[in-house]
C-alpha cells in the first residue's frame, strides 16, 4: 500500500487527531509519552503541514519520505516484532471460540478486550512501550526516534482509525490472511461438532410423569391413604346438593326408539348414589361407637 504526498489526508489538527477510536488513543499514547517534549512538538508540526510525502505499508514494514530542511526528503522505516506461525496459531484458535472478536473485526472495529487473544501466545497486539516499535531514518540525529520518525508515527495512528487490521499486518498477518485462516478454523471447528454430534449416541427422550389414574380408571374412585378422623367430618348432603346436580346436565346419547333411556339411567344412578352416601353415612357414624365400646370393654 502506497500513500503519496498528494493523497495524503488526515485528521490532524491543532489539538491533535481529535475524538479517535480506543486503539488509535492508545497508540498515541506510545508516543506522547516521549521524553524529549520540544522534539515531539517539531514532529506534530512536520505531519500537519505535509513534511511526510509518502507511506508505504509494504508487510510488516513502513516505509515513508520525510521532507526535512535538506533538499531531499529522508528516508524512515519503521516496524513491530512479527509474531511467529505457532503464535498467530493461538492468537487465530483464540479468536475463533470467541465469535464478538471476529465480529467487531469484521466490521472495522478493534475488540477492546483484544489482548486477551494474544495473552495465549504470550505476545502482545499492541507495542507495550515506545521502544519495542523499530525505527530508522536517514537524517543525522543520532537520537531515535527522531522528529521524522515520529512525524510518520503520528499519521500511523491516522491511518490506524481507518482501518484497525493494519496493527494485524505489522504483526505478520494482512487482512486477507487473518480473516482466511478465521475461516478455515471456524469449518474445521464447525465439522468437528457435525462428527461429534454423529458419533454420540442419542439420549432418550425424557418420559414424561403420567398418573396411574390415566392408565387404571378404577383408580379414580380410590383413596389408599390413610385419613386423620380429627380431620374427616362426614354430613348428609342437602336436599338437592347430589354429585349429579352439581355435575348439571350431562351428555349423554339419545337414541329415538328408547325416548325415555336417559332419564331412566340418571334415576338408576342417583338411587345408586343415595344408597351408597346412606351405606356412608352408617358405617361412618358406627365407627365410634365401636371403638368406644372396644375401649369400655
Amino acid at each position: 500500500m502506497t500513500v503519496s504526498s498528494a493523497a495524503i489526508t488526515t485528521q490532524l489538527g491543532n489539538e491533535g487527531l481529535g475524538q479517535q477510536p480506543w486503539w488509535v488513543q492508545h497508540w498515541m499514547e506510545l508516543i506522547h509519552a516521549y521524553r524529549f517534549k520540544k522534539r515531539l512538538e517539531r514532529a506534530w508540526e512536520y505531519a500537519r503541514s505535509g513534511n511526510v510525502t509518502s507511506i508505504r505499508f509494504e508487510g510488516r514494514r513502513v516505509h515513508a519520505r520525510v521532507q526535512g530542511s535538506g533538499e531531499e526528503p529522508y528516508k524512515v522505516k519503521l516496524w513491530l516484532d512479527v509474531l511467529n506461525d505457532e503464535d498467530w496459531g493461538y492468537v487465530l484458535d483464540a479468536l475463533t471460540q470467541k465469535a464478538r472478536w471476529s465480529a467487531q473485526l469484521l466490521a472495522g472495529v478493534m475488540p477492546e478486550d483484544i489482548e486477551r487473544a494474544f495473552a495465549a501466545s504470550g505476545k502482545r497486539l499492541f507495542p507495550f512501550k515506545l521502544q519495542e516499535v523499530r525505527s530508522e531514518c536517514t537524517c543525522p540525529d543520532k537520537v531515535n526516534p527522531c522528529k521524522h520518525v515520529s512525524a510518520v508515527f503520528y499519521l500511523m495512528g491516522d491511518r490506524f482509525s481507518e482501518d484497525p487490521f493494519v496493527l494485524f499486518q505489522l504483526r505478520g498477518r494482512t487482512r486477507a490472511q487473518l480473516l482466511a485462516d478465521l475461516a478455515k478454523r471456524r469449518q474445521r471447528a464447525m465439522a468437528r461438532q457435525v462428527r461429534q454430534a454423529r458419533d454420540q449416541p442419542a439420549e432418550a427422550a425424557p418420559v414424561p410423569h403420567v398418573h396411574g389414574a390415566i392408565t387404571d380408571p378404577s383408580r379414580w374412585w380410590r383413596y389408599d391413604a390413610a385419613l386423620d378422623p380429627d380431620l374427616v367430618v362426614i354430613t348428609p348432603a342437602m336436599e338437592g346438593d347430589t354429585g349429579l346436580d352439581q355435575a348439571g346436565p350431562l351428555p349423554l346419547a339419545e337414541d329415538a326408539r328408547f325416548p325415555d333411556a336417559n332419564q331412566r339411567f340418571l334415576a338408576r344412578v342417583r338411587s345408586h348414589g343415595e344408597a351408597m352416601a346412606a351405606q356412608a353415612m352408617a358405617r361412618a357414624m358406627d365407627a365410634p361407637s365401636r371403638d368406644g365400646d372396644a375401649e369400655t370393654s
